[in-house]
């Protein structure tokens, strides 16, 4: 028997709401083992779950579901400060996985961030040091997990374990991180994260081949935002903003997001890379503020045809919809699509 593994990307400039999505599946589908992909500490996942609000850096948001399996793959960037302390505050040692060849992130990394004008004014980094830890990823030079004395209790090959739990037919959530729009290869560089942020690399980042993957999960958030530096074709004014009461904080930065409205023709190319079965469309309350527990039928009319405006330009349906802030705040349509 084989398993079912889906995938779960952002599709605009992170912030889409992966970490609920991801806590929603874990929980409703019972996942077995989740594995987080993409770049590190950097990238927070907020999850709002019975009445607590956690804000998750390096572990997977299916630790929500305590049955689950925690993974981080080869392709994560780990500050082992951060990941020591998320574990113990979230007392999830015993179901955790770190492969021994994810990159370490250290002080001069952090350094380097924090100071290289070129970074911190251009780019607009998060000061978390991912960008100096994969260049010397690349240079053959940076740390691995596996050398770091004080990670050896969490040290697992996620590869194998996530390609044996398929194998023996268990549910499978690998959670990206970013969006595609911050893709270095096809988003909006230089003003970009530095590796790539779509499904077929968050597959790869944990150690699973294509077809290995059952479903793609991409995320949109209904009024895209963005933390930082570089284009943002749609962006609404501050003044705007504020009158609409989208103001919004990164989840690690704490600065202030930049919101705009949706790009039809951004979602519709993250779509033809990304090859989702399934769009997740976030924050739908910002348009219908009474959508919150109804079915897809009482919705307004203009959410509605929001939503099929939404598929028309991802060519696939949109089966899971955010209506509020709490992981259970989902209309999910997949028994009907």
């Amino acid at each position: 028997m084989v398993g079912c593994c889906t995938v779960v990307a952002g599709g605009q400039w992170g912030d889409e709401a992966k970490g609920k999505i991801s806590a929603y599946l874990s929980l409703t589908d019972g996942i077995d083992v989740a594995a987080r992909a993409g770049l590190g500490p950097g990238a927070g996942h907020t999850v709002v779950s019975a009445g607590t609000t956690l804000k998750l850096r390096q572990l997977p948001a299916a630790v929500v579901r305590p049955q689950t399996t925690l993974l981080l793959g080869a392709g994560v960037m780990v500050n082992p400060a951060v990941f020591l302390a998320e574990v113990a505050d979230l007392g999830a040692g015993r179901r955790v996985g770190l492969d021994p060849r994810a990159s370490i992130i250290d002080e001069a990394h952090r350094r380097t961030d924090r100071e290289d004008p070129h970074l911190t004014t251009t780019i607009g980094s998060t000061g978390s040091g991912h960008g100096p830890c994969l260049a010397d990823r690349a240079l053959r030079r940076g740390r691995l997990a596996g050398e770091v004395a004080a990670l050896a209790p969490y040290l697992a090959d996620v590869a194998e374990l996530l390609n044996q739990a398929l194998d023996d037919g268990r549910k499978v959530l690998i959670e990206g991180t970013n969006g595609f729009l911050l893709s270095v290869l096809y988003g909006t560089y230089p003003h970009t994260v530095g590796k790539d942020s779509t499904a077929a690399t968050i597959a790869a980042d944990v150690g699973l081949g294509p077809t290995r993957i059952n479903r793609v999960v991409l995320a949109f958030k209904a009024f895209p935002t963005r933390v930082g530096g570089g284009p943002f074709p749609t962006e609404l004014p501050r003044a705007e903003i504020e009158a609409r009461g989208f103001l919004e904080q990164g989840t690690v930065t704490g600065r202030p997001r930049r919101v705009g409205t949706f790009d039809f023709a951004a979602a519709g190319r993250a779509a033809r890379i990304n090859a989702p079965t399934d769009i997740a469309l976030t924050f739908l309350d910002r348009i219908d503020p009474e959508c919150r527990g109804r079915p897809f039928d009482r919705l307004s009319r203009a959410a509605r045809a929001f939503i099929d405006q939404v598929e028309d330009a991802c060519r696939a349906p949109v089966t899971l919809i955010g209506t509020g802030p709490d992981t259970f705040d989902i209309l999910d349509r997949r028994g009907e699509r």
